[in-house]
C-alpha cells in the first residue's frame, strides 16, 4: 500500500513536472517570438526614421545648393551691372563734363536751340534760360548781345549754382522745360554705350 502511494505520488510529481516544464518551454518560446517581433518592428521603424532623415537631409542639401547657386548668380549679375555702370558712367561723364563745362560748346548749343525756336516766318517765342552760375562771366555778354540781337522773341536768363554744365530752356508760356545738362547727356550717352560696353566686358 505504501509503495503504491509512493508510486502514485511520484507519478503525479513527474507528470506535473513534465507539464510545467512543457508549459514553461511554450511560454519561453512565445516570449522569444514576441521579443523577436518587437526587435524586428523596432529595427524596421529605425530604418524608416533613418531613411526619412536621409531624405530630408538630401532635400535640405538640394535646397541649400539651389539657394546658394541663385544667390551667387544674382551676386554675379549685380556685380556685372555695377562694373558696367561704373565704366559706362565714368566714360560718359568724362566726355560730357569736358564738353558741357566748356562755355564755347554751351554757346554753340544755345545758338542751335535759339534757331530751332526762331524759324523763318514764325511768330516770336519768348524764352527763359537757366545757365550755370560758374559760366556767367563767359556767357552773359554772349546772351545779352548776340542772342538778344538775333532772336525775334524776348530772352530772359537766370543763373543757377545747382547747374554744373549745360543749360535749361523753356518757352515762357510753353509750360515745359528742355534740359541740356551734363546729367541728362551723361544718361543719354550711357544708354547708348551700355550694350557695347557690356559686350566688351563680358562677351
Amino acid at each position: 500500500m505504501q509503495d503504491k502511494l509512493q508510486e502514485l505520488t511520484d507519478k503525479l510529481y513527474n507528470e506535473g513536472l513534465s507539464k510545467g516544464k512543457h508549459d514553461g518551454e511554450e511560454l519561453l518560446q512565445k516570449a522569444q517570438a514576441e521579443a523577436a517581433d518587437i526587435i524586428s518592428q523596432a529595427k524596421t521603424e529605425a530604418e524608416r526614421i533613418i531613411a526619412q532623415a536621409n531624405k530630408e537631409a538630401e532635400e535640405l542639401k538640394t535646397k541649400v545648393a539651389a539657394d546658394v547657386k541663385m544667390a551667387a548668380t544674382q551676386s554675379i549679375a549685380v556685380t556685372k551691372q555695377e562694373i558696367e555702370k561704373m565704366v559706362v558712367t565714368r566714360a560718359a561723364e568724362q566726355g560730357v563734363k569736358a564738353s558741357m563745362g566748356s562755355p564755347e560748346f554751351v554757346r554753340e548749343m544755345i545758338k542751335d536751340v535759339v534757331k530751332a525756336f526762331n524759324p523763318d516766318n514764325a511768330a516770336p517765342v519768348a524764352l527763359d534760360f537757366i545757365l550755370p552760375e560758374a559760366m556767367k562771366a563767359e556767357l552773359e555778354p554772349f546772351v545779352n548781345n548776340e542772342i538778344a540781337n538775333q532772336f525775334k522773341g524776348e530772352v530772359k536768363v537766370d543763373y543757377s549754382k545747382k547747374l554744373n554744365g549745360g543749360f535749361k530752356v523753356a518757352p515762357k508760356e510753353g509750360g515745359y522745360l528742355l534740359q541740356f545738362t551734363d546729367e541728362e547727356f551723361t544718361q543719354l550717352i550711357a544708354n547708348y554705350l551700355r550694350p557695347a560696353t557690356k559686350k566688351i566686358l563680358f562677351g
